[in-house]
């Protein structure tokens, strides 16, 4: 039994659980600053951007994957101040049609590109593969200490760790200005603080998180860690430390409960078959945010400044 979970649900679980830390991250701030949907649009902009990258290179590996979603964020800039201008309408329908413009159009190339050479596909951006990252060498809890099965970890694991690493540094470093950046960007500004290089830095962060995960684990739960686990654990407590301890745990029940439900929950009702990864995910991540704004003690006092 322990050889076959750490060959079947070991990685995929690991892999899920700093996906989802990684984009929750970023989203405690980003609620914080009122900007949540940024997670959401991120999502949107990277996929065009991947499949460029992919069409030019031929391959889907780490840096043509940044490069690219970097071009097609830069690209959704330009035209958001365009459609802003020229339409004469508010911002946030701008960015409302540019990025469902970009994600249609990122859908379409991929519908008429040849991906057969990699696993890229419209079902793959929006779902990822997380059950398919699996670690068939492994025979048991051993393999953790075995050199040469360790070679043979998928790829992406190592990659989000890396990722989920880098950003909880980031985060550790500039906690302080991220803070007063957050809760009040004026005094921010009258200490001195780069406010807008601070809030680009964030937004990078949040784009590193999600082009990270988008090939592990897909648009769906890229999308709903940014918001869900930072909005409940906003609902938990008034103090921004509590708060982003709270999201790291959502987040991990969210990765574990949502894979283990969604193996084993359709057979436990008599479904022949399991569900997608990714989908349950989103969904227990939901239900934890539904239970939070019924029961989150900080409920009533949202929108109230917190400590540190």
């Amino acid at each position: 039994m322990g050889a076959e979970f750490v060959q079947f649900s070991l990685t995929p679980i690991l892999i899920g659980m700093f996906a989802a830390m990684a984009c929750a991250l970023p989203g405690n701030f980003l609620i914080l600053r009122r900007q949540a949907l940024i997670g959401d649009a991120i999502s949107h902009v990277v996929l065009p951007g991947i499949v460029v990258a992919f069409l030019i290179t031929g391959t889907v590996t780490t840096w043509p994957m940044l490069l690219g979603a970097a071009g097609a964020a830069l690209l959704a800039v330009v035209l958001i101040e365009a459609v802003r201008r020229l339409g004469r309408i508010e911002p946030g329908a701008a960015m409302g049609v540019v990025f469902t413009s970009l994600f249609a159009a990122g859908v379409l190339l991929l519908e008429q590109s040849d991906t057969s050479s990699v696993h890229l596909d419209v079902e793959h951006a929006l779902m990822g593969n997380l059950e398919q990252l699996i670690w068939l060498r492994a025979d048991g809890w051993g393999s953790l200490l075995d050199p040469e099965a360790l070679a043979h970890l998928p790829p992406e694991l190592p990659r989000m760790a890396v990722v989920a690493a880098i950003i909880g540094l980031l985060t550790l470093v500039f906690w302080r200005p991220l803070k007063l950046a957050s809760f009040d960007e004026g005094f921010a500004r009258a200490l001195g603080l780069p406010v807008t290089l601070i809030g680009l830095g964030l937004v990078t962060a949040a784009a590193a998180a999600a082009v990270a995960a988008f090939d592990a684990v897909g648009s769906i739960i890229v999308i709903a860690m940014f918001i869900c686990p930072p909005a409940a654990a906003r609902l938990m407590t008034n103090r921004l430390g509590k708060q982003v301890a709270w999201s790291m745990l959502f987040a991990c029940i969210s990765a574990i409960a949502g894979y283990v439900l969604a193996g084993y929950g359709p057979l436990w009702i008599g479904a022949a078959s399991s569900v997608s990864a990714a989908g349950m995910v989103a969904v227990v991540s939901g239900v934890i945010l539904a239970l939070a704004c019924l029961f989150g003690p900080a409920r009533s006092r949202v929108g109230v400044a917190a400590g540190g």
